[in-house]
């Protein structure tokens, strides 16, 4: 597995055993790991603490020049908060770990010009239908159900 999915994944995996949603994020900037995060919104008690946006927080204020030369790894395909932040931000390339057990808004991004490469990680897709099985409850006030 390339080494920044791997990251990501390994972020998820920390959430998971804090309690919360199992999704992982990193921000690479020219091989770089500048910013990582998890989907804290239940351990926080947060409205907007998904993996990608942890991750975006952890990286601390950069200059636009950096985020358009960066690529966000994410376990999951980005929602469209978490797209929106893709946008807003000018990432060019997102790598998603799986969108099986959701698809987030990667028609969106693509037709803004981003690079989305989804990996389908058989890691990425158990963690997440084995977390949506043991907690649908959970899953769908993530996603907004």
């Amino acid at each position: 597995m390339d080494k920044y999915m791997q990251a990501a994944l390994d972020e998820a995996r920390q959430g998971l055993a804090e309690g919360g949603i199992p999704i992982g994020s990193v921000l690479v900037y020219r091989g770089r790991i500048l910013g990582r995060g998890h989907n804290r919104r239940v351990q926080s008690g947060s409205t907007v603490l998904h993996g990608e946006m942890d991750a975006l927080e952890n990286a601390g204020r950069q200059p636009s020049s950096v985020y358009r030369d960066c690529v966000l790894y994410t376990t999951l395909s980005p929602c469209p908060m978490c797209s929106g932040a893709i946008l807003l931000y000018g990432i060019p390339r997102v790598v998603v770990g799986e969108n099986l057990t959701f698809m987030g808004e990667e028609a969106l991004l693509r037709s803004r010009g981003v690079d989305v490469e989804v990996l389908q990680t058989p890691a990425c897709i158990e963690m997440m239908t084995d977390f949506i099985e043991a907690s649908p409850e959970l899953w769908n006030e993530d996603v907004g159900k």
